[in-house]
């Protein structure tokens, strides 16, 4: 009878183009003559193996296998984790995203690792194999060159699925994502230049999206940005931070925030951003419901025709706020309904919920014929005419009034009141609770003093990650560091300096030492001098 620990099929005895390992031949005993054959544990039979490379393979294993000299076992089941709502468990957001590739990458390459198989294993939880399949596709997608629907098929050998992804209202659900819908996203979202992890700013990501720092978070870099509702003034209430519209001012104008839409009850008065220089709408439509369609043509026309970013935001920033700019993303990349929410969702998770997902459904067709006729408009245009131009002529095809002034027919698309929310506690109030709790750990500085402290070393930005086929070196932040966003550059810029400032104390030291040791030799031919005189 062999031991638990020698009960292992052969690497080498699965075909070379399986993606899917033997689960069900008898163990092998491993030869000690041969270290080209690897073996690695299974004690089930529902044990699976998923070839994703000759050298990296993805694993769903049902107890927990140890690395040996030719196999090195890892999981991140309990390293990145998604922080849910109520049941919502996925997908994990951008962040994680970037620290799972920079993990694969650095294994890859790792000259300890050089001749080891490498396999990413998740256990019996069907929420979490979801969530390491999404990892495994993405770097797929990104890292690999593989279509969406390739990185799909190799997940999806033989029986195996996951679960799909669920929103993150209260109660039952009756709308999923899948796992095809969030590779489809990423995939969409390198072609129109929304993902780039040579540029991604991983420290900024992931202490602003904290409520403590703003509760923000970029949804199409240097376009929309996403962020919770300011109040009145800055303020700790009901568990979560409350920030004034001062707060967020600094860094608005640092990343040429030009637009200001707000679609929940008035907690602040506009002229705080108004007479800032920002542009500011008011698109008011009940918490946790859908918009009107002039709701949705108002939105797309102001965005349209904004000259820099637009910030959007609801309560949470997560349902109105995410449903609408799914709506853009519709209309002008052509995204799908699915695909639209799942790329918010990495950005921002918890955003479009309930309702807002078969509205967005629904909306998918007029909003793709839209998109087709604007950029018809576009290509019908004069060579270096200005976009937004282009944009001000169709709506006045359209007969549509925008730009600060009043439509005749505002009481079309003003169907509630904002006093509505003013005495009750919502979905977005319950959100916006739930995310500031999870994640105030610790005492947090006042924003607008970090805000305003980050400004400078926004500009500097973070150290690239060289190369097509992987990233060569990770720089992040330690999930527990305590201290404020700073750059990494400017500490080794600090510590060059230093450097550079010990080099004349160090050059000088050397001198005076070589002096020294130079003074014997010198008196002794000065003695010898003196005695040949004497003579």
């Amino acid at each position: 009878m062999k031991r638990k620990s020698e009960r292992r099929p052969n690497w080498a005895a699965a075909p070379p183009c399986s993606r899917r390992c033997s689960s069900s031949s008898p163990g092998v005993k491993k030869s000690r003559s041969s270290t080209s054959q690897e073996l690695h544990h299974l004690d089930r039979q529902d044990d699976l193996y998923l070839d994703i490379t000759d050298r990296l393979c993805f694993a769903i294993l049902y107890s927990r296998p140890k690395s040996s000299s030719n196999v090195h076992y890892f999981s991140i089941d309990n390293e990145l984790e998604y922080e849910n709502f109520y049941a919502d468990f996925g997908p994990l957001n951008l962040a994680m995203v970037y620290r799972y590739c920079c993990k694969i990458n650095k294994k890859l390459k790792s000259i300890t690792m050089m001749r080891k198989k490498i396999i990413h294993f998740t256990g019996p939880d069907q929420r979490k194999q979801a969530n390491a399949a999404f990892l495994v596709g993405c770097y797929m997608v990104i890292y690999l060159g593989k279509t969406p629907e390739e990185a799909y098929r190799i997940l999806m050998f033989g029986d195996t699925s996951y679960i799909p992804f669920r929103d993150a209202a209260y109660g039952s659900c009756n709308f999923y994502i899948t796992l095809l819908d969030c590779f489809y996203a990423v995939k969409k979202a390198m072609q129109y230049g929304f993902l780039n992890f040579n540029s991604f700013n991983l420290d900024e990501y992931e202490y602003y999206e904290k409520a403590e720092n703003g509760d923000l978070n970029w949804i199409i870099p240097d376009r929309f940005l996403a962020f919770c509702g300011p109040h009145s003034r800055t303020r700790l209430e009901s568990g979560y931070h409350q920030h004034s519209p001062e707060a967020y001012i600094p860094y608005f104008k640092n990343h040429n925030v030009t637009t200001i839409i707000r679609l929940n009850k008035r907690m602040y008065d506009a002229k705080r951003f108004t007479n800032a220089g920002f542009d500011h709408y008011d698109l008011f439509f009940a918490d946790g419901s859908t918009p009107t369609d002039a709701i949705v043509k108002e939105f797309l026309d102001v965005c349209e025709n904004a000259e820099g970013a637009i910030a959007v935001h609801c309560k949470a920033g997560l349902g109105r706020t995410g449903t609408l700019i799914a709506c853009y993303i519709m209309k002008h990349y052509r995204m799908t309904a699915t695909e639209a929410i799942a790329w918010v969702r990495i950005c921002r998770p918890g955003s479009v919920i309930g309702p807002q997902q078969q509205f967005l459904m629904m909306k998918q067709a007029s909003l793709w014929l839209e998109g087709d006729y604007f950029r018809q408009k576009l290509k019908g245009q004069e060579n270096g005419r200005h976009r937004a131009a282009v944009s001000k002529l169709l709506l006045a095809v359209d007969d549509i009034s925008i730009n600060g002034v009043e439509n005749e027919d505002k009481q079309e698309h003003e169907l509630y009141s904002d006093d509505d929310e003013i005495n009750a506690v919502t979905q977005g109030d319950r959100l916006r609770a739930l995310k500031s709790r999870r994640q105030s750990k610790t005492n947090a500085i006042p924003l607008t003093v970090i805000l305003q402290s980050s400004v400078q070393s926004c500009k500097t930005s973070e150290p690239n990650i060289s190369g097509s086929a992987g990233i060569t070196k990770r720089t992040t932040r330690s999930a527990s560091r305590k201290s404020s966003f700073k750059s990494l550059i400017p500490q080794r810029e600090r510590r060059k300096r230093n450097a550079l400032q010990q080099m004349p104390f160090m050059a000088l030291w050397y001198s005076h030492c070589s002096a020294a040791f130079a003074l014997p030799s010198f008196f002794i031919v000065f003695l010898l001098f003196f005695n040949f005189l004497q003579n």
